[in-house]
């Protein structure tokens, strides 16, 4: 009897050690294939990819690592490049790129043979791609199809989904823009997709009718990445250069079903207060989401509470509830919001990014916000207590005015106590935090000057150790580069280095974002492409 005993424990033993060897192998392989499901990374917007073990400093470099090949589109790509790793497709095992361009395709690429797994046109029958010749504005080019980064979540569907907003027309000229959830392994529509994107809202502003202002889908571009947050994909909209009427319009539709589920305007009985962010997308933490809206009517006269008494936000640092439906739960505008509305300086063309928990000298943890627009200035908020509006100074957590000379028609990005800023017309510049500070001046600069926008840049490292950032130059041809993380002034890589213009690839889009994942970094360009560079010769 204890002889059998001992038996059972042994193979009880034996069992139990191969499963932990299997856990063990699979966590290993779970950390060398990493997914980039939304953009910038993740809510916070960080645009940091800390499981990156292929690309470090020793090999990114013109002898090593290059231009490997490009992945033919039908058009502009002007949003994040998206991939899933290891994804089971007719029983294999692939790693998936999704780009999406402006005549309303949906592409899905085997990221290491680069052959084509489906493509698909979301536009319905009798439509196409809608036209920006109405507006004078071509800002979105060469036509009006998918503008702002899917979002994509592997549990929803039999084999996970993809979401995305495309707008498209008819022969009548009557324009739509529509939500779709497509399957990651097919492309076919989920859910009894698409839904036409409809909302309104009570106020008395531009298209307002009864009592209500009413969305107009050929007024609009939806440009800001989506977000996932709590099983609803928020999105917010934008106008064609300004061209009026417009509102500001956030709404949240269900994952599951594709039913709106709640919508805010933020500016009801004003005008204009568009998202846009230079396509940044809306940031979120808990239940709450951030973002800078654009230029548009603020009320200063303000309710007991602080908050403008119309309800009208044009040109603030937002924080809004997603508890019991959108509404402005805190706000930062600046003392002369109204003014730089009028004159075109808002905060509106740049992104939001929400730090890690910040600890101070005396031990207070700060949950902070990053934000800077037009009128150069960094604008760091508590997230807990935004500072509201005040007509003759600001109330804010800390402000560094003028740091970044020319402005930011971009998205910050943040590594290992780092936030790192790509304005127009000068460097990417390093700020250090400490003390739950940002610095005052920049800990360094590229040598690099970036023209207009600017540049959005993106992270790699395994952990805190070999971190990478990587931006992209909007010269003719454009030019990716790759900087030591800790000092943005070496220069570890560019595209323009290699002999007979080996890795020259286009022009990035406008606001083009790099996606670095599993050795490979990805450019969506102008040219009907996406750019693949990695280490050459297989290394």
């Amino acid at each position: 009897m204890k002889a059998l005993l001992s038996y059972g424990v042994a193979k009880d033993l034996v069992r139990m050690k191969f499963l932990c060897l299997l856990l063990m192998a699979l966590a290993g392989n779970s950390a060398i294939a990493t997914d980039v499901t939304t953009y910038h990374n993740d809510n916070s917007r960080t645009g940091q990819n800390l499981e990156e073990t292929i690309l470090v400093s020793s090999n990114v470099n013109a002898n090593t690592f290059g231009l490997l090949m490009t992945l033919p589109v039908d058009s502009t790509i002007d949003a994040q490049p998206l991939v899933v790793s290891g994804l089971k497709i007719n029983g294999v095992s692939q790693n998936v790129l999704y780009a999406v361009t402006e005549n309303d395709s949906v592409y899905a690429f085997d990221t290491e043979t680069g052959a084509q797994v489906w493509k698909v046109s979301v536009f319905l029958p009798g439509e196409f791609a809608a036209s920006i010749a109405p507006f004078n504005c071509t800002q979105i080019s060469p036509t009006l199809g998918i503008t702002a980064t899917p979002v994509i979540d592997r549990s929803r569907g039999p084999h996970g989904a993809i979401y995305l907003v495309a707008a498209s027309e008819d022969a009548e000229g009557t324009y739509y823009q529509r939500l779709h959830a497509l399957d990651l392994t097919t492309g076919a529509e989920l859910f009894d997709g698409p839904v036409a994107i409809n909302a309104h809202y009570p106020g008395n502003g531009p298209n307002s009718h009864y009592g209500y202002v009413y969305f107009n889908p050929r007024q609009v571009a939806e440009r800001s990445g989506l977000l996932l947050l709590n099983g609803v994909i928020y999105m917010g909209f934008t106008s064609h250069c300004d061209n009026p009427p417009y509102n500001g319009w956030l709404m949240g539709y269900s994952e599951s079903t594709l039913a709106q589920t709640t919508v805010l305007n933020l500016t009801p009985n004003g005008v204009e207060g568009s998202i846009w962010q230079s396509g940044a997308g809306l940031a979120a933490t808990g239940s709450d989401i951030f973002f800078l809206d654009a230029n548009g009517t603020f009320d200063t006269t303000l309710n007991s509470n602080g908050f403008p008494s119309l309800g009208d936000f044009g040109n603030a640092f937002l924080k809004v509830s997603t508890s019991g439906g959108l509404a402005v739960a805190d706000y930062f505008a600046i003392y002369n919001t109204n003014a730089d509305s009028g004159k075109d300086i808002d905060l509106g063309s740049g992104g939001s990014l929400l730090l890690p928990a910040q600890v101070d000298g005396k031990g207070k943890t700060w949950n902070l916000a990053v934000g800077a627009g037009k009128d150069g200035n960094i604008y760091v908020v508590n997230q807990d207590d935004m500072g509201k509006y005040n007509s003759t100074t600001n109330h804010i957590y800390q402000q560094l005015t003028g740091a970044l000379g020319a402005g930011m028609w971009a998205m910050p990005a943040y590594f290992h106590g780092n936030v790192y800023f790509g304005p127009q017309l000068g460097s990417m510049s390093q700020f250090a935090l400490s003390d739950a500070k940002l610095a005052t001046t920049a800990t360094a600069t590229t040598t690099t000057v970036f023209e207009f926008p600017g540049t959005i840049p993106s992270i790699s490292a395994n952990g805190t150790t070999d971190g990478i950032v990587w931006a992209v130059e909007h010269a003719v041809p454009s030019v990716l580069h790759a900087y030591e993380a800790n000092n943005v002034a070496a220069e570890l890589y560019n595209s323009n280095q290699a002999a007979n213009s080996r890795d020259h690839f286009g022009n990035a889009t406008h606001f083009g974002v790099p996606t670095i994942v599993n050795g490979r970094v990805y450019v969506g360009t102008t040219g009907g492409a996406v750019a693949v560079f990695g280490l050459l010769g297989g290394k």
